[in-house]
């Protein structure tokens, strides 16, 4: 066969292992002849793993490994002096991710997931439950789906002993994390209370804006909504004015105010006036004309009460 050397580069890829706590790394760069020489190094260490050969292992233990570790593979070859050529890998811890808190009713069926993309090698991810981590394993209670980068475990017609803390552990040659997730079962009627409750709420205060509305609206004459109660608190004093008729701008007309007091004292000044009915009124004029004048000025006369405090 021809010496030649392929445009192409080492491919660096992560070889199967039996054991967890170790990971194996190939390098291979086939059709090169003739053969190349194939070597391993690390950041972090000197040391260099060669061999003349188109594919060369190099095998770490955990601890061996650190995270975000980069291990290179360099390729060396008559043909290409001075030139190299190379490819690597860089090691990551795993890191699950998903919702930490779950709640569901009793009777029903739910959904833990967690996802775990980062880690390289790839990490082993299982279920557990309980402060002993039990390992879950699939049944008639439990479904576990999905192969990476999602998992999912689905348990069926859930119950309070369902409650508690449930575990997503990813586990790779460098290390061990895990997702804690608290899983809370609420009594199925415990959503139909809340529900209630709510419209108890609701009423409650629909009925207080009403009750309020009321009391404003039949309570409406003692709110002053011309400025005249300012208009007398500036002149010194309060004038209360009573009368005895339905007829209010009657009185306003017919009955001249009397002038704002004003001395040292806060005084109220009450005017009580007699505004006469329609009949009284008439019956009131033709006595008028009968008695003598002295008699009307007398009936005309408005008493007036002053009271001091």
């Amino acid at each position: 066969m021809d010496a030649g050397v392929p445009p192409t580069h080492p491919d660096c890829s992560l070889a199967p292992s039996s054991d967890p706590t170790h990971a194996v790394f190939n390098c291979s760069w086939f059709g090169v002849l003739p053969l190349p020489t194939l070597s391993w190094s690390r950041t972090g260490s000197a040391q260099v793993t060669a061999s003349v050969t188109d594919s060369l292992f190099l095998t770490l233990n955990a601890s061996q490994l650190s995270d975000g570790e980069t291990a290179t593979c360099t390729a060396q070859h008559d043909l290409l002096k001075p030139e190299q050529r190379s490819c690597s890998l860089t090691l990551r811890s795993p890191y699950p991710q998903g919702e930490p808190l779950a709640a569901t009713l009793e009777g029903s069926s739910i959904n833990l997931t967690c996802t775990e993309t980062s880690s390289f090698p790839a990490a082993d991810t299982t279920w557990r439950k309980g402060p002993q981590q039990e390992l879950i394993q699939p049944g008639s209670k439990y479904v576990l789906s999905g192969t990476g980068p999602s998992f999912q475990l689905t348990i069926l017609n859930v119950s309070k002993d369902d409650e508690g803390v449930y575990f997503c552990r990813s586990e790779n040659p460098l290390g061990v994390r895990e997702l804690e997730v608290s899983l809370t079962v609420k009594a199925a009627n415990s959503a139909y209370t809340g529900a209630i409750i709510g419209v108890f709420i609701a009423v409650l205060i629909l009925g207080s804006v009403g009750i309020v509305a009321k009391m404003v609206y039949f309570n409406r004459h003692r709110f002053c909504l011309d400025g005249g109660f300012t208009q007398m608190e500036e002149n010194g004093g309060e004038v209360l004015s009573l009368v005895d008729s339905d007829d209010e701008q009657f009185f306003q007309d017919a009955v001249p105010q009397l002038p704002p007091i004003s001395n040292d004292h806060h005084t109220t000044l009450v005017q009580i006036h007699r505004i006469p009915s329609t009949e009284q009124d008439d019956v009131e004029k033709n006595d008028a004309k009968t008695q003598p004048p002295e008699d009307t000025e007398e009936n005309t006369e408005e008493v007036e009460d002053l009271v001091v405090f």
